[in-house]
């Protein structure tokens, strides 16, 4: 040991010692790291105390080797270094290892499990798995951000928005300290309102009429003709559908209750023939868009291709957007309210649907006309 080891001096700062890194430096010298030795009966223990870089020095190691002392003649269990080092991995864990306690223990409890789980593997795990959380800083979260190139907002928010979610749970379970800075979220796009123009909505008509996969293309009109969300058109099921009161029931949707909208007559047409053609291929399958398996569908990427293929704006969502372009085109009518539209995209509040009210131009000239007169014949009584 003593040729590892060096007293401090002689003279003080007893059981004190250090030894210089073959690698690290601090102020263009070897860094220097102090170590601690005292007695426990026959026994002789050595602790680490820290690195001269880390703002050790021999007073603060003197101190800490007063302090083991007395704890130890207090009846404290001797720690090992071994031990101590094993202890400190379990309470500093890689980012890669708390992700997969993380999702573990979420299971299926986590609504949007897949997803939250594809935005990891995607873009966090190649650039942090393996990275501490003490070891970050704003810098990592920026190259984060970088990585993503020309990703929307909301695609960029949600991947910081997991990686913040994983070091929360860490901190949380003493599976990592605290992230030490607050992190910086991107602005989110929140009121961009997708819709099509009409030369747009006539290319996708065209090219949905003869494409090969005509399940792909009634999911699409399906959203089109009822606002409702991916999620939702993948999990409707027969028990879902009420033909005889044309309502459809969703479970679970995004607002929260199940609830019903109503079934127009293009939707009816759409389910009806769907539901012909999933029993000569799925048999014995009750969902209406089934996955693998005649399991319940969780991604459909032909949608891209058909955008594609009808020259659509590379940003435009094809489910979410066309979701969008139902309420717009109720709002433009004029014959529905902002309310109206509300219960039909099942918001939970009304301050989603405020968005829709720029695309109602006749009814607010009307709203504006009415508050003129009134405000007129109030006028003409003062």
């Amino acid at each position: 040991m003593a040729t590892k080891y060096t007293r401090v001096s002689q003279n003080k700062w007893e059981g004190v010692y250090f030894y210089e890194s073959t690698t690290k430096k601090h102020d263009s010298k070897p860094d220097m790291c102090y170590v601690v030795s005292f007695k426990v009966g026959d026994r002789k223990i050595w602790e680490k105390v820290g690195w001269k870089s880390q703002g050790i020095s021999p007073q603060v190691a003197h101190q800490y080797r007063i302090k083991r002392i007395q704890e130890i003649h207090l009846g404290t269990p001797i720690v090992t270094a071994s031990q101590r080092k094993l202890d400190m991995q379990k309470r500093n864990r890689t980012i890669g290892e708390i992700a997969g306690i993380y999702f573990e223990s979420k299971g299926s409890d986590l609504k949007g499990l897949k997803t939250d789980k594809n935005r990891y593997e995607k873009h966090v795990d190649p650039l942090f798995s393996k990275s501490r959380v003490p070891d970050l800083t704003p810098i990592d979260i920026d190259t984060l951000k970088q990585s993503m190139g020309e990703k929307a907002d909301g695609t960029i928010w949600n991947a910081i928005e997991i990686l913040r979610r994983i070091i929360n749970f860490g901190a949380k379970n003493n599976l990592c300290p605290a992230l030490p800075f607050t992190i910086e979220m991107p602005k989110r796009d929140n009121e961009r309102v997708e819709y099509l123009k009409e030369e747009e909505m006539q290319r996708l008509y065209a090219v949905m009429k003869n494409w090969p996969n005509q399940e792909v293309c009634r999911m699409l009109k399906l959203a089109l003709f009822t606002a409702m969300r991916k999620g939702e058109i993948f999990n409707l099921e027969d028990s879902d559908l009420d033909f005889q009161f044309g309502l459809i029931r969703l479970k679970n949707p995004k607002g929260g209750k199940s609830v019903s909208i109503p079934m127009n007559q293009i939707a009816r047409s759409i389910l009806e023939e769907q539901q012909t053609y999933r029993d000569q291929k799925y048999l014995g399958c009750s969902f209406i868009f089934p996955g693998k398996y005649n399991t319940k569908r969780t991604e459909c990427s032909a949608v891209d291709r058909v955008k594609e293929a009808a020259g659509l704006p590379k940003d435009f969502r094809m489910f979410h957007g066309l979701r969008h372009h139902y309420a717009v085109t109720l709002a433009n009518s004029g014959k529905c309210t902002l309310d109206m539209i509300g219960d039909l995209l099942t918001h939970k509040s009304t301050v989603m649907t405020k968005r829709y009210g720029q695309f109602l131009p006749e009814t607010m000239q009307k709203a504006g006309e009415m508050a003129a007169e009134l405000l007129g014949i109030e006028g003409r009584h003062e």
